[in-house]
């Protein structure tokens, strides 16, 4: 009883120094906390509980319902817990449980807002087959305030000028016949104008195989592209104006954006990179919209070029609230260096035939070659299960073999399953991003996998460094460099979000 009574104290000793951790934002620390109390008192649904939120604030949502489900298990009745299951599977229990409590109507209300929306979006899906992207139907010459002059057609110009003095001269020499005259030449106006207006258009009966462009408002101020080719120049006066929060004009946004699709559908699902001995690689890890920390990187490390080539390792968008700055910036970048220089968004890539660099993690099955991930067809949503979906989600556990996932999409796998992969296609090492890290960065299976998070204190509140990796060739030895957050904007993280994403912050 004495040895039973000591576990019990103990376990609420470690609680209360979990508690503490999730206060000062060190989730990872409270999640082991809880766990070393769970061992001594596995009958505690606190304990669980506060295990699941701290696993929300580290976006492991398969593990927080898992913790959730057996919180419930030992108490029913216990609120906690059941909010933070029914926030991922339906609202009801939490509502019958807390029926007078506002706070709790109002989460349930926004469970069933987003239920809702998916419910929405299931029923305006139509079949992959049918789908065609918006932006085959874009042309961003064609956005702009008025027609450029030295598009319309001198002849029409004449004709219309004609006709308006034969309207002129007709009135004042034969008054009864001017109304039919002048009808005529009104019909005659209006060809005239849809055959001008075909042209600018691109569509109708007039429709000219060159089609008008538009200019840019004189007013904007902001960065220019001047024709098709996109400048070092460019770029950086638009990420200058991004930092002093100026907008970009849609004509050159949707320009970057379209330039850069036709370059990434051109490119295989696993890239192989060559770096030639006596030159170096950076690969970034997770940016997630944080434009300032990307800035900085590029003050630490110089901006991309030729001579200074970088990968960024997928998450460039969303938390953030500078996303839209981010992906404008590094697709820039990629219309300017179009060749390998400057890579994002295939699945994977090698690096000298020894390093791979992937988002998520490896795989469920073993015996995956290098040449099954070329195979992967990547142009379409991500697959819950499978090849794509566990490059993308899949994390490193330290016990060996493979696990659940904490993510509830994807699997968790061991240094065996890391080893046997690195075997089986010649490599010698697997970096990936997708975690964040106190450090920036962590070192793990036997040195043989290295994460690599670029977005310092994450969402303004996790208080991490940020960190990148420079290889330098032929040895491809990884010098890894951290960096602190740096000052931005007071817009908080996902101001964009709803309601329902804030619930978490």
């Amino acid at each position: 009883m004495e040895t039973e009574n000591s576990s019990v104290s103990r376990a609420e000793e470690l609680k209360a120094l979990a508690n503490e951790a999730f206060r000062a934002k060190k989730y990872s620390q409270a999640i082991d906390l809880y766990s070393q109390a769970i061992e001594l008192n596995s009958q505690n649904a606190v304990y669980y509980a506060n295990r699941a939120f701290a696993h929300t604030k580290l976006e492991e949502y398969g593990s927080a319902i898992q913790d959730a489900s057996k919180a419930i298990e030992i108490d029913p009745r216990y609120p906690k817990a059941c909010f933070t299951y029914q926030i991922f599977v339906t609202p009801v229990h939490v509502k019958k449980l807390s029926p007078n409590d506002p706070d709790a109507a109002q989460k349930v209300k926004e469970c069933e807002k987003a239920v809702k929306k998916l419910k929405f979006e299931e029923a305006i899906a139509v079949p992959e087959s049918e789908r065609h992207s918006v932006a085959d139907s874009i042309d961003y010459r064609s956005i702009g305030m008025s027609p450029s002059s030295s598009f319309v057609s001198t002849q029409a110009a004449i004709l219309a000028a004609t006709a308006t003095v034969v309207v002129a001269v007709v009135v004042m020499v034969w008054p009864a016949v001017a109304t039919t005259v002048a009808g005529m030449v009104v019909a005659v106006l209006m060809i005239l104008g849809a055959y001008w207006w075909g042209s600018c258009s691109g569509s109708g009966v007039f429709t000219k195989s060159r089609k008008l462009e538009l200019e840019v408002e004189p007013q904007y101020s902001g960065a220019r592209i001047e024709g098709d080719v996109i400048t070092l120049d460019f770029v950086k006066k638009m990420m200058d104006d991004f930092k002093n929060q100026k907008c970009l004009h849609k004509r050159y946004a949707f320009q970057i954006v379209l330039q850069t699709r036709e370059m990434l559908r051109a490119l295989p699902s696993l890239v192989d990179i060559d770096i030639p001995d006596g030159k170096h690689f950076t690969v970034c890890g997770d940016v997630h919209g944080q434009f300032y920390d990307l800035l900085n990187i590029f003050e630490l490390n110089g901006l991309p070029s030729e001579e200074n080539p970088y990968l960024f390792n997928g998450d460039f968008v969303d938390r953030g609230s500078f996303s839209v700055e981010v992906i404008l910036t590094l697709f820039a970048f990629k219309c300017m260096c179009p060749s390998e220089v400057f890579c994002f968004l295939p699945l994977a890539h090698v690096l000298n035939q020894k390093v791979f660099v992937v988002h998520g993690g490896l795989f469920s099955v073993d015996g995956v070659k290098l040449s099954d991930i070329k195979a992967i067809d990547r142009f379409c949503e991500p697959p819950e299960e499978g090849l794509m979906c566990e490059l993308l989600w899949s994390d490193p556990q330290p016990l060996p073999g493979r696990g659940p996932s904490k993510r509830g999409v994807g699997l968790s796998f061991g240094a065996d399953v890391t080893k046997r992969f690195l075997q089986d296609n010649s490599l010698d090492l697997v970096v990936r991003s997708h975690e964040v890290k106190d450090e920036g960065y962590e070192i793990e299976h036997d040195g043989k996998l290295i994460t690599v998070f670029s977005a310092p204190n994450y969402c303004d509140q996790m208080g991490n460094k940020g960190a990148f990796i420079r290889f330098e060739a032929p040895t491809l030895k990884p010098n890894i460099v951290t960096f602190a957050a740096v000052p931005h904007p007071d817009v908080k993280p996902m101001a964009y979000a709803n309601n329902f994403l804030r619930m978490f912050q």
